[in-house]
């Protein structure tokens, strides 16, 4: 089947309900497409935060994957010494307070999106 033929499909259904359910099973197939493309982000794997992640002070910081939040689509982010140096260092560094006796910083709030970490351990 085509996406033009799931176009038309969808544009004969009349009936509300009937289009919220097409709604909810694309949403369940995203969901579960991300999953599968996210499955290698498990804790322990280390990993290198890309280009896309909203903040620019942690783009290329590389560190430890730790446990995922509940809604599985984040994880919490442990920076290995170098980049929490290279956080702590950054003169334009005014939203992430790191003491200097801080080897290892974690990035605070909910974690960093899985499609913003870039695994590099194999």
């Amino acid at each position: 089947m085509t996406i033009e033929e799931v176009r038309e499909f969808i544009g004969t259904l009349a009936d509300p309900a009937a289009v919220a359910q097409v709604q909810e099973a694309a949403a369940q197939q995203l969901r579960s497409i991300d999953k599968a493309a996210h499955a290698r982000i498990v804790s322990g794997r280390r990993a290198r935060i890309n280009e896309s992640v909203r903040s620019k002070l942690l783009r290329g910081l590389t560190g430890t994957v730790q446990e995922r939040s509940h809604s599985g689509n984040r994880a919490g982010f442990l920076l290995d010494e170098a980049s929490t140096r290279r956080l702590r260092d950054n003169p334009r560094n005014v939203h992430y307070r790191i003491p200097g006796n801080v080897r290892r910083y974690r990035v605070p709030g909910s974690g960093v999106p899985l499609s913003c970490l870039d695994m590099i351990d194999g």
